[in-house]
C-alpha cells in the first residue's frame, strides 16, 4: 500500500507517463509517510470517451483524476497533505505541457482501504 490509480482524458498531454508516474511515486514517498518506497503502487489508466459539462463538443475541458487508496489509520490532516502533495506534483510535471486549447481539471481523491484486504508477496 498505497495504491495510486491515476486517469486522464485524451486531450491531456502526457508526454512521459513513466515520468509522471515516477515523480508521484517520489512525491508520496518524499511525505514521510510510508515505510518502504516499494510499497507505493502506481498506473495510469486512459479513459476514451469522456464528457465535461453537457455541451463539450470541441472538447475544451479535459480532467485527470488520481485515486490513492491508503491503509487504515492516517487522520484526514494526514490525507488532505498527501492529496495537496499530489496535486502540485501533477501540476509542476504537467503545466507546460497543456494546449491552450483544452483547461485542465486535476482531482485527487485519498480513501483508505477496506478491512479485508489480502496481499502476498512472491519471488524476492
Amino acid at each position: 500500500m498505497p495504491h495510486l490509480t491515476l486517469q486522464a482524458t485524451p486531450n491531456v498531454s502526457i508526454p512521459h507517463e513513466e515520468s509522471l508516474l515516477k515523480a508521484l511515486n517520489q512525491a508520496l514517498w518524499r511525505s514521510g509517510h510510508f515505510n518502504k518506497a516499494t510499497d507505493i503502487k502506481a498506473r495510469i489508466i486512459p479513459i476514451d470517451t469522456f464528457l465535461v459539462g453537457i455541451e463539450d463538443d470541441e472538447q475544451e475541458y479535459g480532467f485527470i483524476y488520481v485515486h490513492l487508496k491508503l491503509m487504515i489509520g492516517r487522520d484526514i490532516v494526514a490525507r488532505n497533505q498527501l492529496a495537496e502533495i499530489l496535486v502540485k506534483a501533477i501540476e509542476d510535471q504537467l503545466i507546460d505541457e497543456q494546449s491552450e486549447r483544452t483547461s485542465l481539471q486535476i482531482c485527487v481523491e485519498v480513501e483508505e482501504i477496506s478491512d479485508v484486504y489480502q496481499k502476498k508477496i512472491l519471488g524476492s
